[in-house]
């Protein structure tokens, strides 16, 4: 089912001119540390290299690989770079929440287009995508990471940390003793912060008590953006938050996170990293997101959405079948059992679709007969 949903999705990329890459499963420690800023340590799995003795991690995160081979082997040919890719990222996560540490992904990177030009391209790409897999109830939550960095700018480093884990959390009394803690200047546009999410109206409001602080600019940005992913039909999937702080340390601007009914954590993750290519040698804007996969999934699943597998045979037969031929060369899944009580319950323990016997066709789930799951096509009729 993982596979059927991830062609589906590195399909529809390709519609999109989105061309695969595969990044290696481990990395070179450095090359992780140079775009991920942010990740705990503790996140990340580490073994030394035996060869060179450097120090390698297997990857949190698929971006800063990406963005080392756009800004080296691929810096021949002209931006901007479309670029998407499906694979596993592993981080070491703690608490019952978050209990999975290999997390499959598929996901793309849009590197060499600015601003909302590109935020535009990335959002249509992933509302045409979730369509595509048959997910019609989701909301996409944008945020500027802009914002909250912007009112944090004039305190030291040491103290970001602790007042965006307060801002993620949007527990009042906690932004407030953080504030007080840091001597933040800009404590009262920090604790209007867990308010200011939701649909326009929200973003409205927060303009308007941001505009006197130095985080005018990137709410005025997002509004920006939200009006025209608007403009553009997107608008009945599109929240808003003022106060989004999460993401690794390379966001520059617009956050997106996706949401669906039937699973807790962001089916999708994303936004733009402007700044990340130059660590790398070549300054260039970039944004990506990336789809999880199972989260998808379990959206998908309580949507009510069946698999789009292909129909999976059993075939009441010897091994030399000539039906197993025929219906692998229209792309069956085929495999022969001698006698039609075995064939039926393996089908239904290795989750085939159908049973092919002397009468015809039958329901692996229901044992019901029915008729060929075959198009005319597939069957070759003409």
């Amino acid at each position: 089912m993982r596979r059927t949903l991830a062609r589906c999705v590195l399909d529809r990329f390709a519609l999109h001119g989105y061309a695969v890459v595969t990044p290696p499963v481990f990395e070179f420690a450095e090359v992780l540390e140079r775009g991920l800023g942010t990740l705990d340590p503790t996140d990340v799995l580490r073994f030394i290299e035996p060869e060179s003795g450097e120090v390698a991690a297997l990857r949190p995160d698929m971006t800063p690989q990406i963005a080392r081979m756009i800004a080296t082997r691929l810096r021949g040919r002209p931006p901007p770079f479309r670029l998407g890719y499906e694979g596993t990222v592993l981080r070491r996560r703690t608490g019952r929440a978050r209990k999975h540490r290999q997390i499959p992904q598929a996901g793309v990177e849009l590197a060499g287009v600015a601003g909302p030009e590109g935020d535009l391209e990335l959002i249509a790409l992933l509302v045409d995508t979730l369509h595509a897999t048959g997910l019609e109830r989701f909301a996409i939550d944008l945020g500027d990471a802009g914002v909250v960095r912007a009112l944090l700018a004039d305190l030291p480093t040491a103290r970001h940390a602790l007042l965006s884990e307060a801002i993620s959390r949007k527990d009042d009394a906690e932004i407030a003793q953080a504030c007080e803690a840091a001597g933040a200047s800009q404590a009262e546009a920090l604790q209007a912060l867990p308010w200011l999410h939701g649909g326009r109206e929200a973003l409205v409001e927060g303009v308007g008590r941001l505009a006197k602080t130095p985080a005018s600019a990137a709410a005025r940005r997002l509004l920006a953006l939200f009006d025209a992913a608007s403009a553009r039909g997107f608008g009945d999937h599109l929240t808003a938050d003022l106060g989004e702080v999460r993401g690794f340390a390379y966001y520059t601007g617009t956050v997106l996170h996706a949401y669906a009914p039937g699973t807790g954590d962001a089916v999708v993750s994303g936004g733009r990293y402007d700044e990340l290519l130059a660590r790398f040698g070549w300054d260039m804007p970039a944004a990506g997101f990336a789809i999880d996969l199972d989260r998808a999934a379990e959206a998908l699943a309580a949507a009510g959405v069946a698999s789009t597998a292909l129909a999976r045979a059993v075939v009441v037969g010897p091994a030399d079948d000539r039906r197993l031929g025929e219906l692998r060369a229209r792309g069956v899944v085929a495999v022969a059992q001698a006698e039609a009580p075995a064939a039926h319950a393996w089908a239904r323990a290795w989750g085939f679709t159908h049973v092919l016997d002397a009468s015809g066709w039958v329901d692996a789930a229901s044992g019901a007969s029915i008729a060929s799951p075959l198009s005319r096509e597939e069957r070759g009729d003409k």
